[in-house]
């Protein structure tokens, strides 16, 4: 009885670390997250979270849940509700007044790493510059996260602050247990600013 029972722990020990495994390869299962957030939020999908410039931030639950295309009343394309690059296109729409010649696209294909620091970067019409940077960086400068194993679509917020050492950004659907605003350490070493953050690729701005 014992030998049986050490092969079933065995057995169930070896199951479970596979799981991990797999989850800490390729992330929590978006359905699952989806599942645990509706069942745990108070927040409806939709509902102001944060407003920026008069620019709001709505809550989308889970990190994949996505309810539709959100498009301006002269047809331009802003995205995924609630996905963070609905948020950010929003704020450069209405606050900066500005249309991206490419309207679509993951937020990771934001940045366009063949260019150099300080290049424009045309399909966005905005000023790209790599993380680090000669440009320190600015209120309402879009910044951009690359893609990971648990999210192939990398990620977009929008610098709310910046200081000597930090930055403030603001984000929407940062992810279940995320908020809307975080602040990150800016660091100036030999001349170029950099964002202490491994995903960070660089920022865009409107010049």
């Amino acid at each position: 009885m014992k030998l049986k029972h050490g092969i079933y722990t065995l057995i169930t020990l070896l199951a479970f670390g596979l799981i991990g495994v797999w989850i800490y390869k390729n992330g929590i299962p978006k359905t699952l997250v989806n599942k645990a957030v509706t069942s745990t939020s108070s927040k409806a999908v939709g509902e102001e979270v944060d407003n920026f410039n008069g620019v709001s931030v709505y809550y989308n639950g889970g990190v994949g849940t996505v309810i539709g295309r959100n498009t301006t009343s002269d047809g331009y394309n802003l995205g995924l509700k609630y996905q963070c690059v609905e948020f950010v296109k929003r704020y450069y729409y209405e606050h900066l007044n500005h249309k991206m010649p490419e309207s679509y696209g993951h937020a990771k294909d934001f940045f366009d790493k063949r260019l150099v620091d300080g290049q424009r970067n045309a399909p966005r019409n905005l000023t790209q510059y790599e993380n680090p940077s000669k440009s320190k960086p600015k209120v309402d400068d879009l910044l951009i996260f690359d893609k990971t194993a648990s999210n192939p679509y990398g990620h977009v917020a929008i610098v709310s602050k910046v200081s000597a050492n930090k930055i403030e950004i603001i984000q929407q659907n940062p992810g279940p247990f995320g908020k809307s605003r975080e602040s990150i350490r800016l660091e100036n070493k030999n001349g170029n600013w950099k964002i202490n953050r491994r995903l960070v690729l660089g920022w865009l701005r409107k010049e």
